[in-house]
């Protein structure tokens, strides 16, 4: 019972020192309880009648322990809620004198619940107090979230290894649902209101409290881990934290995060797939508003550089091109909206040049960039309508005139050169192009293009490979066409001069390539599918994740498409001895 001693109580020293010195312990302990028990004169002839019922003394003081310390809670309460200015300076200077008669007992566990929950209700903890706190392990992980905060605060570090395996945790998560073998569903199918609910985001939560100092630390450690790995699941929660307090209306953070308002809109666009004018005006008018050198601009090149957002805006930017297309007669470089998008993704794409640097300026985009290369992408968009056109006049005139030969499409135009060249040298070619492929992947037009447009995204300069998200988004949309697969042309596009063709050693590769497998493999030519799979193989250097879903796989394939392949060859031996 360490501590009540320096209170006036005796606690167990003396009773130890008292029955080592007694000539008659018996007495002694008696004295001990008469002097230390309840003092209450109604209370003697009560205690009897506890005894004929059994009712041990232990039992007796522990209930009456457990009613007192919830009334002293009560009360502890009660001064801490006094809000008036003079009444809630008398209440905390009483919290505090409190504190400091009560804090030596802490070390009592049974008492240390109580000034665990002083500590909660004082506005401030005196620094020597949060010393004692920091220095006794037992103390410190007993210590309520409320009074972590205070030590934190404090003490970065500790706030730090708290923090550290959360985002560890976090990323994984992000990982693991983007390689899972149980949906063909992309990263992106998850609405932004849902991934907000998450355990993690909440335990995020809890610990930055209202405290603006812990959000600036938690947003820190966010740039710092994003500059070191490149790994834009910290960018998502950047935007994703932001958001979160928002929705738990924690205005004492959200109004000093000045990133708050263009965050807001656009969680909105990605929470409707699409940035529409009016939205994209507000999103204009806030980047037009920062001051140059403004370091918020990092962080808004942070939040763009989200997954979700990048896909939403190259979905914005693809869907308006092919409006302009269909609808109008006008040039990309006249459209304001485009020039918009191309904009965000410029910046969403240099978002760790502008943090690694600390030079915060908007990357200029090149004039060549919407004037050359966006036009000649569009008419790659303009040939896939014209032959979707054909394809339709086709299937027309073989229904009207089934006695005539029927028809067939012209054979594609080469790629223009300007598509060729931009897609090896410029981001944000890349980027439309990943997104127009996942889109006629959804689509019934322009599949044709697929094999010819992926082997150029194998050799650009935006190195994709280090953004499982965009590969994600695609294999996903590969996924929902297996019956492309069943055509060689198609698989070798893919996997040869695609998925395979950089470093099929790559963990992350062999999940990409393993996901794909596990849903188009049926479609898929066998001797092909062998080939693919023995180059995929995990070695021992793999990670247990890789060997898994490898296993996995073969386990499916195993029993399906490769078993039936074992029965038609034997069916087909026999045929031949016959």
């Amino acid at each position: 019972m360490s501590g009540l001693e320096e209170i006036g109580i005796p606690g167990s020293e003396y009773l130890r020192d008292t029955l080592t010195n007694c000539s008659d312990p018996l007495r002694a302990i008696e004295e001990f309880q008469t002097e230390n028990g309840i003092l209450l004169p109604s209370l003697q002839p009560a205690l009897p009648l506890l005894d004929l019922h059994n009712v041990r003394r232990l039992q007796f003081h522990q209930s009456v322990f457990l009613e007192l310390r919830t009334r002293l809670m009560e009360r502890i309460d009660a001064l801490a809620s006094k809000t008036e200015p003079p009444d809630q300076k008398s209440g905390q200077k009483q919290l505090l004198e409190l504190l400091a008669k009560s804090y030596p007992v802490i070390k009592v566990p049974v008492l240390r619940p109580i000034v665990m929950h002083l500590l909660q209700r004082v506005d401030t903890i005196p620094p020597g107090t949060i010393k004692k706190l920091v220095t006794d392990k037992e103390l410190y992980r007993d210590c309520p979230i409320e009074v972590k905060r205070h030590i934190w605060r404090q003490n970065q570090s500790l706030f730090g290894d708290e923090l550290s395996p959360l985002l560890t945790e976090y990323v994984s998560h992000k990982e693991e649902s983007m390689f899972s073998l149980s949906t063909k569903n992309s990263l992106y199918s998850v609405s932004p209101k849902t991934r907000r609910q998450s355990e993690l985001i909440a335990k995020q939560l809890e610990m930055i409290g209202q405290q603006v100092k812990l959000y600036d630390v938690t947003l820190q450690f966010l740039r710092t881990l994003f500059l070191r790995t490149r790994n834009v699941h910290y960018c998502t929660l950047r935007a994703e934290l932001l958001m979160a307090l928002h929705d738990a209306n924690n205005n004492a953070i959200c109004e000093v995060d000045l990133c708050h308002k263009f965050a807001w809109c656009l969680d909105a666009c990605i929470r409707e797939r699409m940035i529409d004018t009016k939205r994209g005006i507000q999103l204009e008018k806030y980047l037009d508003g920062l001051r140059k050198g403004q370091e918020v601009l990092g962080d808004i090149a942070m939040i763009l550089c989200d997954p979700f957002a990048i896909y939403t805006i190259s979905r914005s930017i693809v869907n308006l091109l092919e409006q302009v297309v269909v609808v109008s007669e006008g040039l990309p470089r006249d459209n304001r909206e485009i020039a918009l998008l191309l904009r965000l993704a410029n910046l969403a794409l240099s978002a760790w040049d502008i943090i690694d640097s600390q030079v915060f300026k908007e990357p200029r985009l090149s004039s060549d960039t919407i004037s050359k290369l966006v036009p000649s992408i569009q008419s790659v968009m303009v040939d896939d309508q014209i032959r979707l056109s054909d394809s339709r006049i086709i299937e027309e005139l073989a229904r009207d005139h089934p006695e005539d030969e029927p028809g067939s499409l012209p054979t594609p135009e080469p790629l223009p050169k300007t598509v060729v060249a931009g897609i090896k040298c410029n981001k944000l070619a890349v980027l439309i192009t990943l997104q127009y492929v996942d889109k006629v992947c959804n689509g019934n037009y322009g599949r044709h293009n697929i094999p010819r447009l992926l082997p150029l995204l194998a050799d650009c300069e935006l190195d994709i490979w280090q953004n499982d998200s965009l590969i994600n988004g695609l294999v996903s949309s590969l996924c929902s066409i297996p019956d492309e697969f069943a055509r060689p042309a198609f698989c070798q596009g893919v996997f040869d001069e695609f998925l395979l063709r950089s470093s099929s050693s790559q963990e992350n590769v062999i999940k990409h390539v393993v996901r794909l497998l596990y849903f188009v493999a049926y479609k898929m030519p066998v001797d092909i599918l062998v080939t693919i799979l023995e180059v995929v193989r995990p070695s021992e250097e793999h990670s247990v994740p890789v060997h898994k879903a490898y296993t996995t796989l073969r386990d499916k394939l195993d029993k399906s498409v490769l078993s039936k392949d074992d029965e038609d060859t034997d069916v087909s031996d026999n045929m031949e001895s016959d």
